[in-house]
């Protein structure tokens, strides 16, 4: 896919002088703003890869019908978008193509990675920075059990949600994990939280949830996962 704001942009820092590597943090804190959004049609979701790996997937119901994913009775979810054409129905993120981690208001997609963290039968949704010792909590989730085919609901935690990515007016095809905190802010409440290791993610605790169109309890996607500009089309 090709980042088609980039050619004007580009000549015009090498004109200014800039360096070409700073670009990707220019075009985040300059050009993209975000809306919220109705986080009770969001699933956030943890897929498991091969034997103990994990990958974040965020699932988006456009229409009402077919359901793009479900309940269990095991307490996974099942991805129910694999077994119809999805086109105008569903809308999924796989990657840093899909989402990235907005705090305060500075995108921090250039700097931030998501990462899915397993201890025993809990998951933890983690931000991180390579230079950064602090990990920030995100979403959890229970593993009820591991089957290639059941994905586990994360729950957002407090001051967490999804909100779209705006490249001026245009909403995009992007979304963010984003909180209003500012992010030292953030980094200070993570290292200091109860059970907190020195260098590591706090410690975990049971979610409570639900998955949207559920009955009971808050769904999974609600809560307070190289950059194209696509228009976003529901």
């Amino acid at each position: 896919m090709q980042r088609t704001y980039l050619p004007w942009l580009g000549l015009t820092a090498l004109a200014a002088g800039a360096s070409v590597s700073l670009l990707p943090q220019v075009l985040a804190g300059d050009l993209f703003s975000s809306q919220p959004l109705d986080n009770s049609r969001f699933a956030v979701l943890a897929k498991p890869v091969g034997r103990s790996d994990w990958t974040l997937l965020v699932l988006e119901q456009l229409a009402p019908l077919p359901r793009c994913w479900g309940s269990r009775a095991d307490g996974l979810v099942d991805p129910a978008l694999n077994r119809f054409d999805y086109t105008g129905i569903c809308s999924r993120y796989l990657d840093s193509n899909g989402y990235s981690l907005r705090v305060g208001q500075s995108d921090l997609g250039g700097s931030y990675r998501l990462r899915l963290k397993q201890q025993g039968t809990s998951l933890e949704l983690l931000a991180m920075n390579p230079n950064e010792a602090t990990e920030l909590v995100v979403g959890k989730g229970r593993l009820s059990r591991r089957d290639r085919d059941g994905f586990v609901a994360l729950q957002l935690e407090p001051g967490w949600e999804l909100q779209r990515r705006l490249y001026g007016q245009q909403a995009l095809s992007h979304v963010y994990f984003a909180n209003a905190t500012p992010l030292a802010r953030l980094l200070a409440s993570s290292a200091l939280a109860p059970g907190y290791p020195a260098g590591g993610a706090s410690s975990l605790s049971p979610p409570h949830a639900s998955l949207p169109g559920s009955q009971g309890g808050r769904s999974a996607g609600e809560g307070p996962i190289p950059l194209q500009v696509i228009p976003f089309k529901p």
